[in-house]
């Protein structure tokens, strides 16, 4: 599946790239976004693309032509400054954070983002696992019963997360839960049928939960708005496309204590959407938020 880059226009159009700018694209995912930058500037930008997939670089750097300014570094955008700092930019123009997992992570990544696929409940972006990593499979194998459903409670906004939690920690007593496919049969045992008409899919919300605690993603994301603002300089813009509430809660949170403090501008007092004919080409951007803010300080 080709990845189809969400609020493209929008995003670009807003940051108001310029002849000269440092473009950091912090989540790389398929470079659609940093092609966009290309086909507009050429050369005349300086494009630095972020991910923690190196496949993800790959397929990125691949994309690109050759006439574009391109550089990449593999890691975290939490640790935005670091990195672009470790190419010989200690500030940069424009950022974009695109919040949540690409279509190739879903459909290619064989770790179990997809409750679609039969997979091991890995859920972490990371490639190359240390013994210290958490993964999905850790939290429905030994976490307590209260712990899981704090998590579905908090990061999936999960109204079923009691019953979910106590179907998991049974199951898990018979034998260890290890696919997606067994979790999502514990979910759907757990809920009600109406639950399982509806639009989503019932394991939407444990899938979410599970997927942003693996991966820190509020803290992440929190960390990266703070070191990315840093970054900036003065009239430089960040924007961020979330994906669902607690993200975009985090970002407008932040984003208005900028502007309270003087420090920053928001361009987008209310988020931009998608229109109606990219949510009926790409189903996925349905609940995309893009947020920019201009650094003033």
């Amino acid at each position: 599946m080709t990845h189809k880059s969400v609020l493209l226009k929008e995003s670009i159009d807003g940051l108001e790239i310029k002849s000269g700018d440092i473009f950091v694209d912090g989540t790389l995912g398929g470079g659609g976004h940093t092609e966009e930058v290309c086909n507009r500037f050429c050369s005349a930008v300086v494009m630095i693309g972020i991910d923690l997939d190196p496949e993800a670089i790959s397929r990125a750097t691949a994309r690109l032509s050759k006439e574009c300014n391109f550089q990449t570094v593999q890691g975290s955008f939490r640790n935005i400054d670091a990195l672009v700092s470790s190419l010989g930019f200690p500030k940069v123009d424009k950022i974009l954070l695109d919040i949540g997992p690409s279509s190739n992570q879903f459909e290619d990544s064989g770790r179990g983002f997809s409750f679609q696929k039969d997979e091991p409940l890995i859920m972490s972006f990371k490639k190359e696992l240390k013994d210290e990593d958490l993964t999905a499979r850790e939290i429905v194998n030994t976490w307590e019963q209260e712990n899981i459903q704090a998590i579905l409670e908090g990061y999936g906004e999960e109204q079923f997360a009691w019953k979910i939690s106590r179907a998991i920690v049974e199951r898990r007593s018979v034998k260890p839960i290890l696919t997606t496919f067994e979790l999502v049969d514990i979910v759907k045992s757990a809920t009600p049928k109406f639950y399982h008409h509806r639009k989503i899919h019932p394991a939407t919300k444990t899938f979410q939960a599970l997927r942003i605690t693996v991966n820190d993603e509020i803290e992440s994301l929190k960390e990266g708005l703070r070191k990315g603002f840093e970054t900036l300089n003065s009239n430089g813009r960040i924007g961020v496309i979330s994906f669902h509430s607690l993200e975009d809660r985090v970002v407008k949170q932040f984003f208005r204590e900028l502007e309270d403090a003087g420090d920053g501008k928001r361009i987008t007092k209310k988020p931009i959407l998608p229109t109606d004919d990219e949510v009926i080409e790409n189903p996925r951007s349905r609940s995309a938020k893009l947020r920019i803010l201009e650094k003033i300080s």
